[in-house]
């Protein structure tokens, strides 16, 4: 498939995601922006229902749009150490880069799983994006605590 220098970052993920039929959600700054709250983000988060399957496609899908894994580890290592990754590494995301343009970059976040979560879609230009709910995406960010997510949450309060 060929892209245009247009289209964005987010556009691509999208289309490649949605064509692989990856079960997938929109999470962090980026869900945080759509759902219409001013956020500033440079990298895409995303979570996935958590199935071996949607992890190897969605390894795939992201290697077809020339983003790379920054760590050393495959979709099946991830899946399979998923748990030694979080409890012994503190690893919450797996990253993805494009080696030709660093700015770009994606997490796939490991730490949550999207199964039974419900998405809201909004359309761009030349494809849909599945976002996580808003009242989902508070829970999330209210488990991980951070600053920036204590920001995000007040801000997606104000939006409900």
């Amino acid at each position: 498939m060929v892209y245009t220098q247009a289209m964005t970052l987010l556009e691509r993920v999208c289309k490649a995601l949605n064509r692989a039929k990856v079960r997938y959600v929109i999470v962090g700054g980026y869900a945080v922006a759509l759902h219409g709250a001013i956020r500033g983000t440079l990298d895409i988060d995303i979570a996935l229902r958590w199935t071996k399957n949607d992890l190897l496609k969605t390894e795939a899908a992201l290697m077809q749009i020339g983003l790379v894994s920054r760590l050393p580890v495959t979709s099946l290592d991830v899946f399979e150490y998923r748990e030694e990754y979080i409890r012994n590494r503190n690893l919450v995301a797996w990253n993805f880069q494009n080696p030709s343009d660093p700015s770009e970059q994606l997490d796939v976040i490991i730490n949550f799983d999207a199964k039974g979560k419900r998405a809201v879609y909004k359309r761009l230009p030349d494809t849909s994006v599945p976002l996580l709910n808003i009242n989902d995406l508070i829970e999330m960010k209210k488990a991980s605590g951070r600053p920036q997510d204590i920001e995000d949450i007040k801000a997606l309060e104000k939006l409900k």
